[in-house]
């Protein structure tokens, strides 16, 4: 087993990236939205930091060039990012405060069947954030998400 945990992956994000069709609209959006830009960027990249991670906005062609794949992907890509948040009011205000910022709200909140509550938006891009209150995951004093362990057999 110390082998496989030696080799194993950092647990934990430190950059994501999306692909964007407009750097300076995209980097304005988020700026709206209250992210806190970072200063590294310029024309073609933007940064925020996140709380321990950071995002960062980059030309939707220029990041397929780096990746290597074509930029030919469109509609539902499969992934969301989320902001999980201490309760339904406040799932109620962040996308309230999301449309006010040019968001399209793509689900209005609601209960949803894992028991917690739910929303999502979706930015100028299309790219989809969720804002929930998890009951299952509470958050620390510090408003991170703590998944709590599995349980233990004995």
């Amino acid at each position: 087993m110390a082998a496989a945990t030696q080799n194993a992956l950092p647990r934990h994000f430190s950059l994501v990236t999306l692909g964007v069709t407009n750097v300076a609209e995209s980097r304005a959006f988020y700026e709206t939205l209250g992210f806190p830009a970072a200063g590294l960027d310029n024309d073609g990249v933007a940064f925020f930091d996140m709380n321990g991670v950071v995002l960062g906005l980059f030309g939707r062609s220029d990041l397929a060039e780096d990746a290597g794949v074509d930029d030919d992907g469109s509609g539902f890509r499969g992934v969301a990012r989320a902001f999980n948040l201490a309760g339904e009011a406040e799932v109620d205000r962040a996308l309230a405060h999301a449309e006010t910022c040019g968001a399209a709200i793509v689900k209005p909140a609601r209960k949803v069947f894992w028991g917690g509550y739910s929303g999502y938006f979706a930015d100028p891009d299309g790219h989809l954030w969720e804002e929930a209150y998890n009951p299952h995951f509470p958050l620390s004093a510090e408003g991170h998400l703590q998944v709590p362990p599995p349980a233990r057999e004995d």
